[in-house]
């Protein structure tokens, strides 16, 4: 067991034999450390993450800290979030918007989008967040799929992506703004927040919820066609309760921050509902990464528990260590890494300059929560994904020609990473799409479409979406092995590999790189790279090309788009690009 000292007192983990955790825990007990809604109503997320607080200890506990990006700070307790959250829940009410109606918001990360939230989830209407980078064109695919009835927005966004295809939305009834800075606005055809919340009641009853009552909608692009609205309901909050527990070990007095915007999974699973039906304080950032600006908040805030994305985690590496050792940051006791696998370099990286790895976990939009992790009280293996959660039983499997399943139970051997359904937080369909949905469950398995392997000591490894693998003279290669080497270079920041069309190996592998600051691309740097992952990987497997480019393709939540090198590389069309950065 890992004891972590933290202002001079010692933390233990909350989960300090994970074993014994494993073998003794149930869905049924977890659900126990909630508090359900009064009179037998039901289960409801925004009860479990505000409401309960308040008739208990934490009632003025600080539930959020918001950080303006031009230095304003906000500060809302656990009883002022009851009451905001109650004006908008009967805002909703007010406008004739019920059980099941889709509320979205197009909003950056401003305390509105919370209250709206959490709001939406008290009246029993369904929460589906949008990221506010989205063009008119993929806001305009979610919002028909999603048949939108409510959007909340910023004046600025309205004109500039709504306004425009608005005529294209006939489902949509009503679009409330947020004025910039309390402004109230005045654009016609919406409606205005500040002044509806000023007007509402701050008394709000929470209907009967039925556990399995819709609660959240998350889109998710696949490869190829449009994008699916993934469906998941009130019982998610048991999942998210106790994966902040075990997994991130959210404990009393903790101050965490979650970088992921609300607009993704993550910053709604984990960056609203985990840290607060766990009654810890969150810390919300406005502004965009900076790296002197997140070493501030990690040293002001004293935050303790920080979950951020591989990809922000890389950029901190290529600043330079120098750069950390200039702030405080002894607050920080439990790292967590999310959105793509974490490169061993980055974990050995942070334990020289935190002082603590990152623990990698891994989950998906489907699943709604984390269901493979590195724990507080295990060793972290770099570049693993770790160990299941209790209450997860995953394993790797190879699809049969009769759909029939077979688990794979040879240490080492790659295939299907496959879980058995039944958890709180798996998605429920994909809405409208019965056909898609049922395509990822056979023979009583969820199969996940990552490629994966699993050590003797019981350990999963990422290899590559099914999608991405390499098939190059007989052998099967994951980008994400050969990535994590070119990036073990001191020249590399960043490195993306995919197969290349090949007449005599059927595919080989070409990796793209883009370099630090202070490197060259060039022939002798080139031959280097080749010649350092040969060494390492062996020629089977080492990239037979490698192209320098400024940066790679990546989707906003951090991802690399390997689909769109390669669709660059053989000139081929591009697909669905809603989701790329800076797109």
């Amino acid at each position: 067991m890992i004891i972590k000292s933290h202002h001079d007192r010692v933390v233990k983990p909350n989960m300090e034999d994970y074993q014994q955790m494993y073998s003794r825990f149930s869905w049924d007990a977890a659900m126990d450390k909630l508090d359900m809604l009064p009179n037998g109503n039901g289960l409801n997320i925004a009860h479990e993450a505000v409401d309960r607080h308040v008739a208990g200890a934490r009632r003025d506990h600080l539930a959020i800290r918001w950080l303006g990006k031009s230095g304003e700070v906000r500060d809302y307790t656990y009883t002022q979030l009851r009451g905001l959250t109650n004006h908008f829940a009967n805002i909703l009410q007010a406008l004739g918007i019920g059980r099941g109606d889709h509320v979205f918001t197009l909003l950056g990360r401003l305390p509105e989008l919370y209250i709206t939230a959490l709001g939406t989830l008290k009246n029993g209407s369904v929460f589906c967040p949008l990221f506010s980078a989205f063009g008119p064109e993929p806001i305009l695919s979610r919002m028909t799929i999603g048949e939108a009835k409510v959007l909340v927005t910023t004046e600025s966004l309205y004109r500039r992506k709504i306004a425009p295809i608005r005529e294209s939305l006939p489902f949509l009834e009503h679009v409330i703004l947020v004025g910039e800075n309390h402004m109230h606005t005045s654009v016609p055809g919406t409606l205005d927040y500040h002044s509806l919340i000023y007007e509402a009641s701050g008394q709000f009853i929470i209907p009967p919820t039925d556990p399995e009552d819709v609660a959240l909608l998350h889109f998710t692009s696949g490869t190829t066609g449009k994008p699916k609205g993934a469906v998941h309901v009130h019982n998610a909050v048991v999942a998210h309760h106790v994966t902040g527990e075990l997994a991130l070990d959210l404990q009393d007095g903790d101050i965490y921050w979650c970088t992921a915007d609300p607009g993704w999974v993550t910053g709604t699973s984990y960056g609203i509902i985990a840290p607060l039906t766990n009654g810890v304080t969150m810390i919300v950032d406005e502004a965009e990464f900076d790296t002197e600006r997140w070493y501030r908040i990690l040293q002001d805030q004293k935050v303790s528990v920080w979950y951020t994305a591989p990809t922000a985690i890389r950029m901190l590496m290529k600043a330079g260590a120098d750069m950390a050792r200039q702030y405080d940051l002894s607050s920080l006791r439990f790292l967590a890494s999310v959105g793509e696998p974490l490169n061993p370099e980055a974990v050995i990286w942070s334990n020289e300059v935190f002082g603590t790895p990152f623990h990698d976990n891994w989950w998906q939009t489907e699943t709604g929560g984390i269901m493979i992790a590195n724990y507080a009280s295990m060793d972290v293996r770099p570049g693993s994904m770790g160990r299941p959660l209790p209450g997860i039983t995953a394993s790797i499997v190879r699809k049969l020609d009769d759909d029939r399943i077979e688990e794979i139970t040879e240490p080492g051997v790659q295939g299907e990473l496959a879980l058995r359904p039944g958890w709180p937080s798996m998605f429920r369909t994909y809405l409208n799409e019965p056909i898609r949905y049922h395509k990822c469950f056979a023979d009583g398995w969820y199969l996940t479409g990552d490629l994966a392997k699993q050590g003797e000591d019981g350990y999963f490894w990422f290899v590559g979406r099914k999608d991405d693998v390499i098939k190059t003279s007989g052998h099967l290669i994951g980008p994400f092995e050969v990535e994590s080497v070119l990036l073990a270079h001191p020249a590399v920041a960043e490195a993306g590999v995919i197969g290349k069309p090949d007449p005599v190996a059927m595919e080989i592998v070409k990796a793209f790189v883009s370099l630090k600051d202070g490197f060259e691309p060039g022939e002798e740097l080139m031959l280097e790279l080749l010649g350092f992952a040969r060494s390492r990987l062996g020629a089977a497997v080492a990239p037979k090309e490698i192209a320098f480019v400024p940066s790679l393709p990546r989707t906003r939540s951090g991802k690399i788009m390997r689909r769109l090198l390669k669709a660059r590389e053989l000139g081929l069309p591009e697909g669905d690009l809603s989701t790329l950065e800076n797109e």
